[in-house]
């Protein structure tokens, strides 16, 4: 059976709950999601389907990427990812698979890519304190002392300093699902998922 389908952050907002209780919750656009191979443990030693979501602009596919769509009889698709499957039979090349799959009460897992911070300091990367806010100081993000002086003359390794900051994998688990619009596509969750809005997103059902 097939846990998960790619898709991507429409946006947040709120739904109002049978009770009249307001809750956050984020729209996802899924799929639809066509199969573009299948793979199997006689020839790649793992069960999977590789799946493809969104248009792309056949000016803008290299030649062995559109050879292999073509190969599938499928449209050239901007995202390609697998998702592992027991069995294969129940699947086909060409397919599409859609967001009906899930249904509301469903518990999903959802990751994506965080937003992309560029370089900060140690108050915004790992919530430092920074220095006091009175006239006089110049180390208001100054990170403090990082090492020792005579030994061991060096900073070891993990100290927390000013670099590159978001951009990373991150995943979301366990959030429930409160609406599904299969002729949209949409499925809300509840809460927040990582990512800006129209970021990619890899939806698979927990557990």
């Amino acid at each position: 059976m097939l846990k998960g389908l790619i898709g991507k952050k429409v946006g947040m907002t709120r739904l109002f709950l049978e009770e009249g209780r307001a809750v956050a919750v984020t729209v996802l656009e899924v799929g639809p999601c066509h199969v573009v191979q299948i793979k199997t443990e006689d020839n790649d030693q793992y069960n999977a389907l590789q799946l493809g979501f969104g248009a792309k602009k056949a000016k803008n596919v290299n030649k062995p990427t559109a050879g292999h769509f073509k190969k599938a009889g499928v449209e050239a698709t901007s995202t390609l990812r697998e998702f592992r499957v027991e069995d294969v039979a129940d699947f086909e090349v060409g397919q599409t698979i859609t967001a009906d799959m899930f249904k509301m009460g469903d518990s999903v897992n959802v990751t994506g890519r965080s937003k992309g911070r560029g370089f900060s300091g140690v108050v915004k990367r790992h919530n430092f304190g920074g220095g006091r806010d009175t006239h006089g100081c110049t180390t208001h993000d100054a990170p403090g002392s990082i090492g020792q002086s005579a030994d061991p003359s060096r900073v070891f390794k993990g100290v927390r300093l000013p670099g590159h900051y978001g951009a990373e994998r991150k995943q979301v688990r366990n959030l429930k699902i409160v609406d599904v619009r299969p002729e949209q596509n949409l499925v809300v969750v509840r809460g927040a998922v990582p990512g800006p809005n129209g970021g990619i997103v890899l939806v698979e059902k927990a557990g």
